[in-house]
């Protein structure tokens, strides 16, 4: 299937879109801290899910883990930068709906990949 039919690479393509204009009013005293790893960690999200789908088998299954990796850590860091208040609620609600979304369509080609084992 196309990287453009597939839900998850458009929903992981609308967050980064979404992300880094968010991320320029975070403070520029954590611009290379926090904020650097909020967005290290979701380009390394959508680049294991683009790896995983030129793979297959278990090499597919292994850059799905890696990218299972990476949503977990754009996950806390998100909360945190809404607990520190650099996020508003709606933004939080929002940009927690959208990388729950990519969390239930990555589990779901876990899940797919793994039953062809």
């Amino acid at each position: 299937m196309a990287d453009e039919e597939m839900p998850i690479f458009v929903r992981t393509f609308d967050f980064l879109k979404w992300l880094l204009p968010a991320t320029n009013s975070f403070p520029r005293a954590h611009r290379f801290s926090l904020t650097q790893r909020l967005l290290d960690a979701a380009f390394d999200l959508n680049e294991r899910l683009q790896e995983a789908n030129y793979r297959h088998g278990q090499e597919r299954l292994a850059k799905l883990k890696l990218a299972d990796e990476a949503l977990d850590k754009v996950r806390i860091y998100i909360r945190l930068a809404a607990r520190l208040e650099w996020l508003t609620d709606r933004q939080y609600e929002h940009a927690a709906g959208m990388v729950a979304e990519i969390g239930r369509l990555l589990g779901g080609w876990k899940k797919t990949v793994d039953s062809r084992r």
